[in-house]
């Protein structure tokens, strides 16, 4: 299979100004830093980080039609399609698609607890409604439904179907399903703790909020030991961005302090919205020190 993704994907943050609105300009400007200074391999806008459930139908067609248009083919744009229901979910999938969006991100529709069958139901009425690539994303944590190998190798027969964020926390997950299907579908991945043993099994990218304000040390990690298969450097840059990813992704408070973090490089993204609060001082300090520590120099 040819392989269109792969490489460092951030996952957006979707900026809001000091009154709650999204703000645009600070998007496009985030964007246009990760692409030209970051040399970040895609984007992904409307995903968790992006916080896709706190806004409007209206807001969250600007949001994509703001990254589509930054982006202006320099790199793909996968655009995060979920909702609650699969009529919501065709309609989102066929708008991004018409807006120019290269992939969708699909995790399974939260709440209802579907079953495996009904999910395959449910990505398979996704794959006939569009004709670009689909990167499942399985997040049992976020949407209460656990999308085993068994059911990835099986929604890899439908033809859209081409990628896996894996997000379970499993990292032998990665193994299993290159292993019985890798001639089908990609691995990226979706745990900011486990990107290295990722890499090892064979995962083609990393999908991640982080990426958000250390774009560099990402595309460099990957570099290392995708590209390069220098495999004790990239060790050491791993275990040296370990601390600022295992204070993040263990958090609680994984939003806010990727928000926060951008913040303190100088990109500035507001705060999250309700229910979510900023993160509190103590906390952004602590990450602005976990930061300084890894770039070896003060913000």
């Amino acid at each position: 299979m040819k392989r269109k993704f792969e490489g460092i994907f951030p996952a957006l943050v979707t900026p809001m100004t000091s009154d709650g609105e999204v703000d645009h300009n600070a998007l496009a400007g985030l964007i246009e830093y990760l692409i030209t200074e970051g040399d970040v391999h895609g984007i992904i806008p409307l995903g968790s980080t992006g916080e896709f459930y706190a806004l409007s139908d209206a807001e969250r067609e600007t949001v994509a039609k703001t990254s589509i248009e930054t982006a202006a083919g320099r790199v793909p744009v996968l655009v995060g399609t979920n909702d609650s229901s699969t009529e919501r979910v065709v309609e989102h999938s066929k708008q991004a698609e018409s807006l120019g969006a290269d992939g969708l991100l699909l995790a399974a529709p939260y709440y209802a607890l579907p079953t495996h069958d009904e999910l395959f139901s449910h990505f398979s009425a996704v794959n006939d409604a569009v004709r670009i690539p689909i990167m499942l994303y399985n997040y049992p944590g976020r949407t209460g439904v656990d999308m085993t190998p068994d059911l990835i190798v099986r929604l890899a027969e439908l033809e859209n179907v081409l990628y896996v964020k894996e997000s379970s926390g499993d990292v032998t997950r990665v193994s299993e399903i290159i292993r019985r299907s890798g001639d089908r579908i990609n691995v990226f991945c979706g745990c900011d703790c486990l990107a290295m043993e990722s890499f090892v099994l064979g995962a083609v990218g990393w999908v991640g909020g982080i990426v958000n304000f250390l774009p560099q040390e990402h595309v460099r990690l990957f570099e290392l030991a995708v590209q390069e298969g220098d495999l004790l450097a990239a060790r050491d840059l791993y275990y040296r961005m370990l601390p600022a990813l295992s204070h993040i992704e263990n958090s609680g408070k994984y939003t806010q302090l990727v928000k926060a973090g951008c913040g303190l490089i100088g990109r500035p993204v507001g705060p999250p919205r309700g229910p979510l609060e900023s993160a509190s001082q103590e906390d952004v300090a602590q990450l602005k020190a976990i930061i300084e520590t890894l770039k070896g120099s003060a913000l």
